[in-house]
C-alpha cells in the first residue's frame, strides 16, 4: 500500500488535512500567498524537526541535496531559507496553536484507557512549566533577567500517554502559579503540581470545581491538625493528617479542611509532605499520585533533548512561538502514529528509528513493528541469559 511512498510521507497521513486547512482559514494563513503555503511551512519545519536540522541553512541545504525525493515528501519546490524565516516570521502561529489542539484531541482518547498502575479512574495531569533561556540582544520581547532573556512553556500534561493538553508560551517573568488561573478546571480530575502552584486562594477556586489537587508543602507551612489516621510505617507513610490552615491570610483563603500525608522515598528516604483536598483515595496512592509529576519533567527533557526548541530558527516572538507549536504537533503525530500501529516500543525509540529513515520507500508499519520484534526478541534472551549465570 505504501510501496514508492517515503517515510515522511506516511507519517504525514496522520496529519487531518480538512480540520488544517480550517486552522489556515481561520487566521487567514495563505492570503496572497502563491507559492510557499502554511503546508509548505508545516512540512519544512515538520521535517526539520524529525531529522534534527540545527538552523535555517541546515534545512535548506538538506532539501536541496535530496533533489526528487523532495516532491515525494510532498515539498513541492526548493525551498530559501530567507523564504522559510519570513513564513516563520509573519504567519499567525495561531495557525500551528489550533493544528496542535486538534492533533491532540484526537490523541486523548487513544490513550484513555492506558494503565496508571493504581486503582484510579480519575483524570490525572501534572502542570509544571520549563525555563529555555535565550540572548537578550536578540530576544528583547523575551524579558527574564537584566542580562538574560528566556520563555517559560507552562504545560499541563494528561499522565494517560504524556499528552500535553494546555500549553502556554510566555516570557520568562511570568510566575508559574499565575497559570491557574488560566485552567479549566475538570470535576473530579487530579491536578499534580510542585510547591511552586501553591497559592491557596487559587487552589480552594480548584476545590470548588469540584476537581482534586496533590502538591507539597512548604517548609513553613502553618497548621492545625484535627485528626490523625492510622498508617502502615512499612510502606514508607508516617502520618495521615486532617487539618485546616491557620496562617491569618491562608486560613481566609482556604477556609475549609485539608489532608496533610508525610511520605519517605523508599529510592532516596527523602521525606516529602503533600497536601491534599482528596479524603477518599488511600494515602499511598495519594503518595503515588505525586510521583506522576516526574512525568512531565521527562517530557520537557524529551522535547528539548529530541526535538528543537532549544535553538530557535527565528527571533521574533511569532517565530518563537511558531517553532514551538510545531515541535508540540510533531510530538503529538508521533503519538497518534504509535498508538494507531499498536507499538510498544517507546516515543524516542520511535523518532530514532524515523530520522534515519525519512526518506526511505518502504512500509513504515513493517519498519517499526520488525524493531519492536528484535527489540521483544532481545530482551528474551537476556532473559535467558541472566537464568543461565
Amino acid at each position: 500500500m505504501n510501496s514508492g511512498r517515503t517515510i515522511f510521507s506516511q507519517i504525514m497521513d496522520y496529519l487531518p488535512l480538512s480540520a488544517f486547512r480550517k486552522c489556515v482559514a481561520r487566521y487567514q494563513g495563505d492570503y496572497k500567498v502563491q507559492q510557499f503555503s502554511c503546508m509548505d511551512q508545516f512540512l519544512c519545519m515538520a521535517f526539520a524537526q524529525l531529522s534534527y536540522r540545527e538552523s535555517l541553512r541546515d534545512i535548506e541545504t538538506c532539501l536541496r541535496a535530496i533533489g526528487s525525493k523532495r516532491y515525494h515528501m510532498g515539498i513541492r519546490s526548493a525551498i530559501a531559507r530567507s523564504t522559510l524565516a519570513h513564513a516563520n516570521e509573519t504567519r499567525d502561529w495561531r495557525i500551528y496553536a489550533d493544528l496542535a489542539q486538534v492533533l491532540i484531541q484526537t490523541a486523548r482518547p487513544l490513550y484513555a484507557q492506558e494503565d496508571l498502575g493504581i486503582d484510579l479512574d480519575n483524570a490525572v495531569y501534572a502542570l509544571d512549566s520549563t525555563t529555555i533561556d535565550l540572548c537578550l540582544s536578540m530576544f528583547p520581547w523575551a524579558k527574564f533577567r537584566r542580562h538574560k532573556a528566556a520563555v517559560k512553556m507552562h504545560t499541563l500534561l494528561d499522565v494517560r500517554g504524556s499528552i500535553p493538553t494546555f500549553i502556554h508560551i510566555s516570557d520568562g517573568l511570568l510566575h508559574d502559579v499565575n497559570i491557574l488561573d488560566q485552567l479549566i478546571p475538570e470535576t473530579g480530575s487530579f491536578y499534580v503540581m510542585d510547591r511552586g502552584y501553591l497559592d491557596f486562594a487559587r487552589l480552594y477556586q480548584l476545590h470548588q470545581s469540584q476537581a482534586f489537587f496533590v502538591t507539597r508543602a512548604k517548609d513553613n507551612f502553618q497548621f492545625q491538625r484535627l485528626y490523625s489516621h492510622p498508617v502502615d510505617r512499612t510502606t514508607g507513610l508516617i502520618c495521615d493528617q486532617t487539618i485546616v490552615v491557620s496562617g491569618f491570610y491562608s486560613s481566609k483563603d482556604y477556609p475549609e479542611k485539608l489532608r496533610r500525608i508525610r511520605y519517605v522515598e523508599p529510592e532516596t528516604g527523602k521525606t516529602l509532605v503533600f497536601l491534599t483536598n482528596c479524603f477518599t483515595l488511600p494515602a499511598l496512592i495519594i503518595a503515588s499520585l505525586y510521583q506522576y509529576r516526574w512525568q512531565i519533567e521527562l517530557f520537557f527533557k524529551w522535547i528539548k533533548q529530541h526535538l528543537r526548541i532549544k535553538a530557535f530558527f527565528g527571533t521574533s516572538e511569532n517565530a518563537v512561538k511558531t517553532q514551538i507549536w510545531i515541535a508540540v504537533s510533531v510530538y503529538v503525530l508521533v503519538a497518534i502514529l504509535k498508538k494507531e500501529l499498536r507499538l510498544e516500543i517507546s516515543l524516542y525509540t520511535i523518532l530514532q528509528i524515523l530520522s534515519v529513515m525519512l526518506f526511505e520507500k518502504v512500509s513504515m508499519t513493517q519498519v517499526l513493528t520488525e524493531i519492536e520484534c528484535k527489540n521483544k526478541a532481545n530482551e528474551y534472551s537476556n532473559q535467558l541469559t541472566l537464568f543461565d549465570l
